[in-house]
């Protein structure tokens, strides 16, 4: 059981070898980098190392909490979760847990290709998917065969704001600090707007995406792609990518220009940029949103629930968590109820800017 930074290079270099032959999308989530920026914010970050014949055949990355309780690494912000195993190797669930001290292991994103825990997981979900693996002209052509009309507005939209902004030009790494701290800006006041809990409030999350805006690794670079227009920011995104994959992570944009629908442009111009870099995967994450809808090409199963123990650390998980889970499931599965919560919270949302 060691902390993130207490990894070894050749440990690290197994971990990177056994995610090479997973057969499952090189998620940058699933990376070491991605649990070392995560050790260096969050103190109770741990990574359970297990060995086959001498030599390390398997990473469970975790954060442990009180009484045992533990959670997938970054739970809360992490896209894609799981532990890292040779070909073949499905411990037993509950004597890893035993030998990790953790009384459960909760996860909300799990990787479908995870043996080890799905069996424990009480819903499944979607991660929408674009694929870009035949270039972005094949992507489009998709495009205008399922949603034609998205695809004429938007680009029309495109050539309005240059024409009435300015040349509209896209930056899909772009280095310049100050876009990132204006991308964190807007996704936080679009929190307050839509009602939800300001993630960029907690300082954890503000550090970790710092950090990983740094982080320049093969399978794990921080990319923040913005779209200007008139020399300005009109929309951005930060996410990570790896060779294949690049996961959709925070998209924001101005408010004052949505009109021009600056945010699917955005997108648009990142699956362009990640095709012709060879990615052939952006990752839109799970969740039902329109926009997600009008760019996917397909999807993937992703998991949430947790594995848990007998003892008093599991019992206190299912109290804790469990009847929220299943509230937000509730509600989740009748769209008539999801459009008022919808309401609800924005109209809160606005009660507290007045």
């Amino acid at each position: 059981m060691l902390r993130p930074q207490e990894l070894g290079e050749g440990e690290r270099e197994h971990w990177r070898e056994l995610r090479a032959k997973s057969t499952a999308p090189r998620n940058p989530f699933m990376e070491p980098e991605f649990t070392d920026v995560v050790g260096r914010v969050r103190p109770r970050a741990r990574v359970a190392v297990v060995y086959e014949g001498g030599e390390a055949a398997g990473f469970l990355p975790h954060e442990r909490g009180a009484l045992g309780q533990g959670r997938a690494i970054g739970l809360g912000v992490s896209d894609c979760q799981g532990a890292v195993l040779r070909e073949g190797l499905v411990p037993d669930t509950r004597r890893l847990l035993r030998a990790c001290s953790l009384s459960s292991f909760a996860f909300d994103n799990l990787e479908a290709d995870q043996a080890l825990f799905v069996p424990f997981a009480a819903e499944e979900h979607t991660t929408y998917v674009v694929d870009v693996a035949q270039g972005y002209e094949a992507y489009e052509g998709t495009l205008r065969v399922r949603s034609p009309k998205f695809l004429k507005t938007t680009l029309a939209k495109e050539r309005r704001l240059g024409r009435q902004i300015g040349e509209v030009r896209f930056v899909f790494d772009e280095r310049e600090p100050a876009a990132l701290r204006t991308l964190m800006e807007w996704k936080s006041a679009q929190y307050r707007r839509t009602g939800r809990r300001d993630r960029f409030a907690r300082e954890w999350i503000t550090r970790l995406v710092a950090r990983l805006a740094e982080t320049r690794a093969p399978e794990c670079t921080g990319t923040l792609s913005v779209l200007y227009a008139g020399g300005r920011p009109v929309a951005a995104h930060f996410g990570l990518r790896s060779a294949t994959v690049l996961a959709c992570w925070f998209p924001a944009y101005d408010p004052s220009f949505a009109k021009y629908s600056p945010g699917l442009v955005l997108h648009l111009r990142m699956a362009e940029a990640a095709a012709a870099g060879g990615i052939g995967m952006l990752d839109l994450g799970r969740g039902a949103a329109e926009y997600k809808d009008a760019l996917r090409t397909g999807g993937m199963p992703v998991y949430e629930g947790a594995a848990t123990r007998p003892g008093a650390g599991a019992a206190l998980h299912r109290l804790g968590r469990e009847p929220a889970r299943r509230a937000h499931g509730f509600v989740r599965d009748r769209p008539r109820l999801a459009s008022l919560a919808v309401r609800t919270l924005r109209g809160a949302a606005r009660l507290r800017r007045s």
